[in-house]
């Protein structure tokens, strides 16, 4: 039991530090629904930070996960620390003169300003210079720091997004011979938001610029060449997963949507993200306590205690929001010109919640030095999303996209059980598994898909209770353990 009480111990930390940014990003949502002048500007932002992850992966090429493995595997953690750091501050360099070098051709390629650009080749290149440090404060279990420096990330960027969109053209219109007035440019509100994102990542920066100082800059390039094979199907399938999660909004503005429609799909799928909240702190606690306790003799055992128990609170968490959506839409989306995409936040939830499962059925490639079959699946997983997203957008635009994502990672999640079963077999509950997926995504289909059962919310409650019911029934005997601290 204290297994359990460890890991969620390390959930709960790293999900705080994880998920008051999210919550406090949330807040941008329906800032930029608000005081965007329409949909089609914030489908324009959609699109560029779409762009914007792919190149994340890039300059990261999957040296955060081999960080972690690394400096688990090698007694030499200093060395680990400073031949990742000097990879990546040299790659980060690299990449920061050829795109400022041909910056006018990027945009010209994605139909893009060239002056998004400049700013966000800025926020690439520094974001990717943190990449160690934090690494380092969660190998280190220095959640604290990590929190604050992260919630402090968040809060300056919120904090000049509300100044530059809401307050900064009140100002120049009450003082137009101001300070302000100078600087001030109209209708520049896309630009405002990138540089409010580019001063929050130097700032971010400039905290761990200690350790960049401080540490001595030895490189070991025999341990980098095994850090790059292990990284390199990460980076694939880091390249995979952002065709997954982002290439659709990239796709809609190839195939013709309009960026209006795209503005209202990047909108409602922002309250898919609950569960990305969730997946996302889950995550952050998970892979060190997989990689820690992967020598012991019952961890096939715990591997699959984890995986339940993750789907118990990830149905809750769906059912919950999906029966909730449109008091939810009220806060995040606060624009009824955006609503024509509710209809998507149902299969985003539950794409994303296939996703999380699918991190927890992963770990049998991670474990056994065969991350190069986590890069095939996300690749099939890829395939799917692009094969699905040209067939249906043309006829369901970005409802097809949802459809797209969804299959994409029920794809992946049912491959890595196949695969990992006969590779790494760990005895999951997969009758209680399915069936609180089962039960939990008709409940949730009937309450949103059925209108009757959508104007009332006493269906919805009710498919709540009933199901947290279904729940303790299976699960009273465990939970009166817990309850009563004995050992399982």
């Amino acid at each position: 039991m204290s297994l359990y009480k460890n890991l969620f111990k390390q959930t709960f930390i790293y999900g705080i530090a994880t998920v008051l940014p999210r919550m406090i990003s949330f807040l941008l949502n329906p800032l930029y629904v608000k005081y965007l002048p329409n949909k089609s500007e914030f489908g324009e932002i959609t699109v560029i930070f779409s762009w914007m992850v792919f190149f994340n992966v890039i300059l990261s090429y999957g040296m955060e996960t081999a960080f972690f493995r690394f400096y688990n595997k090698e007694e030499n953690k200093k060395s680990v620390i400073e031949t990742t750091t000097i990879s990546l501050v040299w790659s980060t360099i690299a990449f920061l003169l050829i795109a400022i070098l041909f910056k006018d051709s990027i945009a010209s390629a994605i139909e893009v300003d060239s002056q998004y650009i400049i700013y966000t080749i800025w926020i690439l290149a520094l974001d990717a210079l943190v990449v160690v440090p934090f690494s380092k404060l969660r190998a280190q279990q220095r959640p604290i720091k990590y929190a604050v420096i992260k919630i402090g990330n968040v809060l300056i960027n919120l904090g000049l997004n509300i100044f530059f969109l809401i307050f900064l053209p009140k100002i120049v219109a009450t003082q137009p011979d101001g300070f302000w007035s100078s600087i001030y440019i109209p209708k520049f509100q896309i630009g405002y938001i990138f540089i409010a994102n580019l001063i929050a990542s130097l700032a971010t920066l400039l905290v761990f610029l200690p350790d960049y100082f401080t540490m001595k800059w030895h490189f070991n390039a025999t341990l980098w060449k095994q850090m790059m094979r292990y990284g390199g199907p990460i980076l694939f399938a880091g390249i995979a997963f952002g065709i997954n999660e982002h290439f659709d909004k990239i796709l809609l503005k190839f195939l013709n949507v309009s960026l209006s429609d795209i503005g209202a799909y990047g909108a409602c799928y922002k309250i898919g993200l609950f569960m990305v909240l969730f997946r996302t702190a889950y995550t952050l606690g998970i892979e060190p306590f997989f990689f820690s306790h992967a020598g012991n003799e019952n961890a096939p055992q715990t591997y699959a205690t984890v995986t339940k128990y993750f789907v118990i609170f990830g149905s809750l968490i769906f059912l919950g929001v999906v029966v909730f959506s449109d008091i939810i839409k009220l806060f995040l989306v606060p624009n009824s010109d955006y609503w024509d995409a509710m209809k998507v936040v149902p299969l985003i939830i539950l794409a994303n919640f296939f996703l999380g499962i699918y991190t927890n059925l992963s770990v049998w490639y991670k474990l056994i030095d065969k991350t190069k079959i986590g890069a095939y699946i996300s690749a099939f997983g890829a395939l799917v999303t692009l094969i699905l997203n040209f067939l249906l957008i043309p006829k369901f635009s970005y409802m097809g996209s949802a459809v797209a994502t969804l299959a994409a990672y029920g794809s992946m999640m049912m491959i890595s059980y196949y695969l990992g079963n006969k590779q790494y077999p760990i005895p999951y509950d997969k009758k209680r598994i399915f069936g609180y997926l089962g039960v939990s995504t008709l409940l949730a289909g009937l309450s949103f898909y059925v209108p009757m059962f959508r104007e009332s919310y006493i269906f919805g409650i009710a498919a709540i209770l009933v199901f947290t019911y279904f729940i303790y029934h299976n699960e009273k005997e465990t939970l009166l353990r817990i309850i009563k601290r004995k050992v399982v």
